[in-house]
């Protein structure tokens, strides 16, 4: 009860209603009454687990199922975790910097003004951002064929302490993936893929990433100028863990780059 009225506190504001929910059971009975837009969500509840509540959210076409986020204190095994993948859009571990990162992801999933948030939230919020030891030292491939869009996303990463390394079509991208695995050249930790290039576009791409093993857990983010309804089933459909059109916002950018940016 206590960590829940904190967490209500933490993330409620004039313009984010917070609701509530001790158990599996009143959780599904406020998902089947309210239309939520992101659930915060602890894996040891007293009437079941996390998963359990997920698996009947699934199962369940008279409920809603938005965005989950997971914020436990419980140790995941690699099992359990990717069991969570199939559900859950982020899986945040309870610790000294995760009060900060819940605000992050709740402000993007929700797509909140900076400005419309409270003082405190703010300050955490600023915070998260601030936090280059999550990109420091990093390597990004950008898979984009337009160079003034290599350009600009080089311009956003590289003061962050980025390394990133350009592909051209979905053929070089695998090229460069290969010559990781070959040791010809350092890992990459997240893969940037534009959707629309030649030769071979970035969902046939990310498709034939995700059939080679080594590769099913590489963060792959895709970005496309197409604003059609289905592009983000697509995307998600092909393997990606997220999407994100242009014209990019580079703060959404950033922000979704830290969330999957492997820890």
């Amino acid at each position: 009860p206590t960590q829940l009225s904190g967490l209500r506190a933490l993330l409620g504001s004039d313009k984010v209603q917070t609701r509530g929910a001790s158990t599996t059971l009143e959780a599904i009975a406020a998902c089947r009454e309210t239309t939520f837009d992101c659930i915060v969500l602890d894996m040891t509840l007293p009437d079941g687990s996390g998963f359990d509540l997920l698996e009947k959210l699934s199962e369940d076409e008279t409920v809603s199922f938005p965005p989950v986020i997971v914020y436990t204190a419980r140790a995941l095994s690699y099992a359990e975790e990717q069991r969570l993948r199939r559900y859950s859009r982020s899986i945040i571990i309870k610790g000294a910097k995760s009060l900060e990162r819940l605000i992050d992801e709740v402000t993007l999933f929700l797509h909140q003004v900076v400005s419309d948030l409270s003082m405190r939230q703010r300050e955490m919020l600023t915070a998260s951002l601030n936090r280059d030891a999550q990109l420091e030292g990093r390597r990004i491939l950008v898979v984009e064929d337009d160079i003034r869009n290599i350009y600009a996303l080089s311009g956003v990463f590289e003061p962050h302490g980025v390394e990133v390394q350009i592909a051209r079509n979905g053929h070089e991208a695998l090229e460069a993936l290969g010559r990781c695995v070959d040791g010809a050249a350092p890992k990459i930790d997240l893969v940037l893929m534009d959707v629309m290039m030649p030769e071979m576009d970035g969902l046939t791409a990310t498709r034939e990433i995700r059939r080679i093993e080594r590769w099913k857990n590489l963060p792959i983010i895709m970005l496309t100028a197409k604003a059609m309804a289905d592009d983000q089933a697509q995307c998600l459909a092909a393997g990606a863990n997220d999407y994100l059109s242009k014209p990019l916002d580079v703060d959404k950018l950033l922000s979704l780059t830290r969330v999957w940016m492997p820890r």
